[in-house]
């Protein structure tokens, strides 16, 4: 199955091959959709942040989700930029979408008052937090990277606390616009892997931010976190975005995939992901790069040009 994708992919990379032909020689298990950092605000451009941009470039990405068959589409955070009446500008666009949405929280999406921070994801549509969810066999764990942070917590409240105590005491050199996933959230992530490990469960998990490879927009607490990952062979995929360049890295067995952002760029970026039984195929759209991460051996191998 893999030596056959990965014929198809180079002859598809060379122009040999059309997209069609390429899709009817190996049809996906299930597709879904990705974007990150749409992260629209109702102020001026400053460049590389095309704010205006933000809407169309949403809408052109449903339209091209609509037309396709889909298990669902998630939003890897940084919705808006800043201020809770920009969620209202974003929310009747994505609400157009035909498939399920599953959001993920960014640390811009806190960017409003403190008396709304309590309510963002419910905003989003979000059951909690973090969550997960299974379908077509894979675990799909949705984490909040802000549950450790300087900008996600009312003032006074017991969490901000902890979270500029916790990181004081152990990451002092890590931006404070980055954030961690707090304690009580790493016991439920090493259950919840547990979980698949024991079901014989596939895992992706979708994140705002990254861990791997070393960057200045990584988790504060990243080694921790991919330390309790490479404990349970179910882990594929790390899907994330918040490093608006993009990024890619394979460790131990997982890859970690940083999608560029939908933002910063005159184009777009976004991306469909096939799951086939011994791969994962990304196709991008505009600057995110197409790729193909198999479940064994070396890391990605790039697939396609964006389309």
């Amino acid at each position: 199955m893999l030596l056959r994708s990965l014929l198809s992919a180079a002859l598809l990379a060379a122009g040999l091959l059309p997209v069609s032909a390429h899709a009817a020689a190996m049809k996906p298990d299930f597709s879904i959709g990705a974007i990150a950092d749409c992260q629209y605000a109702d102020e001026p451009d400053t460049p590389p942040r095309l704010y205006h941009t933000a809407p169309g470039k949403l809408v052109d990405a449903i339209d091209d989700f609509n037309r396709q068959k889909l298990a669902f589409v998630v939003y890897l955070g940084d919705f808006i930029d800043r201020d809770w009446q920009s969620f209202d500008t974003l929310l009747p666009i994505t609400a157009k979408l035909r498939h399920p949405w599953h959001f993920v929280l960014g640390n811009h999406d806190f960017s409003v008052d403190d008396a709304h921070k309590p309510l963002v994801a419910a905003k989003l549509g979000m059951p909690s937090r973090y969550y997960n969810f299974v379908e077509h066999g894979w675990m799909f764990v949705v984490t909040d990277g802000n549950g450790l942070s300087s900008y996600a917590w009312p003032q006074g409240s017991s969490e901000l606390a902890n979270s500029l105590a916790t990181h004081a005491r152990l990451y002092p050199n890590k931006p404070l616009w980055d954030g961690g996933i707090d304690e009580t959230q790493m016991a439920w992530l090493d259950r919840t892997l547990a979980d698949a490990d024991h079901r014989h469960l596939k895992v992706m998990l979708l994140s705002h931010f990254p861990v791997w490879p070393d960057n200045d927009h990584n988790l504060w607490n990243a080694s921790e976190v991919m330390a309790l990952l490479e404990r349970h062979p179910s882990v594929k995929l790390w899907l994330d975005g918040h490093n608006h360049d993009g990024n890619y890295g394979f460790r131990r067995g997982i890859h970690y995939l940083n999608l560029k952002a939908m933002l910063d760029t005159s184009e777009t970026a976004f991306a469909r992901i096939d799951f086939f039984p011994d791969h994962i195929e990304v196709l991008g759209t505009g600057r995110q790069a197409s790729m193909m991460l198999p479940f064994s051996g070396a890391g990605s191998i790039e697939s396609a040009p964006p389309r």
